[in-house]
């Protein structure tokens, strides 16, 4: 992504969100366990445990919903690598057997939308 003003923009838009969406989701009592987790095939922003089971969370932040919800930026392809991620952390964790799904949290200003089991494979 090139350097200019408006990616900048979004770049502190979506970090702020990251923040929002943690804090909110432990006060729902998740745990989270890892942020911004990262392989070659791409990053889960925040993974936490909500109760017994394992969550990959996908945080989405608009400043407005001019273009949609936040949520519907997560597509078929994106989805999909983030299977793939979630593969690989479950492989260098060791928790094949673990509960697992997917989440995606809509960030629009102060306000926080947690979809749970957004999406399955």
């Amino acid at each position: 992504m090139q350097d200019t003003p408006k990616n900048f923009h979004k770049k502190i838009l979506g970090k702020v969100g990251e923040k929002g969406a943690e804090k909110h989701l432990k006060k729902l009592g998740y745990k989270i366990l890892e942020k911004n987790f990262t392989t070659k095939i791409g990053e889960i922003d925040l993974i936490a445990l909500d109760g017994e089971t394992l969550v990959f969370i996908e945080v989405k932040t608009r400043s407005s919903e001019n273009y949609g919800a936040p949520s519907q930026a997560v597509n078929k392809l994106k989805q999909e690598k983030y299977y793939l991620v979630a593969t690989e952390y479950l492989k260098m964790k060791g928790l094949f057997d673990k509960e697992c799904r997917f989440d995606v949290v809509e960030v629009i200003f102060d306000q926080i939308n947690v979809i749970k089991d957004a999406f399955s494979r």
